[in-house]
């Protein structure tokens, strides 16, 4: 049934959980990023954790460009 249904019904029926979604993602993203900001202020170590971190990121650009892959479950 749902197949026989136009494309922008099932669109204008998924649009709330759609934005509730990606409001709470976002909200989640922006509490988790003030408490880190938070935490690298208060820690003695600011500049290990800004090391780690571009470290991380410069992995994980590295890895991209290899085609690391991770791998599936499932079967």
């Amino acid at each position: 049934m749902l197949a026989t249904e136009p494309l922008w019904q099932r669109m204008l029926i998924l649009a709330p959980a759609l934005v509730i979604g990606i409001g709470l993602i976002s909200a989640v993203m922006i509490l988790l990023g003030r408490a880190f900001v938070y935490s690298a202020r208060e820690s003695g170590h600011k500049r290990l954790i800004y090391a780690g971190l571009a470290a991380l990121a410069v992995l994980i650009v590295f890895m991209t460009y290899l085609g690391v892959e991770l791998p599936r479950e499932g079967g």
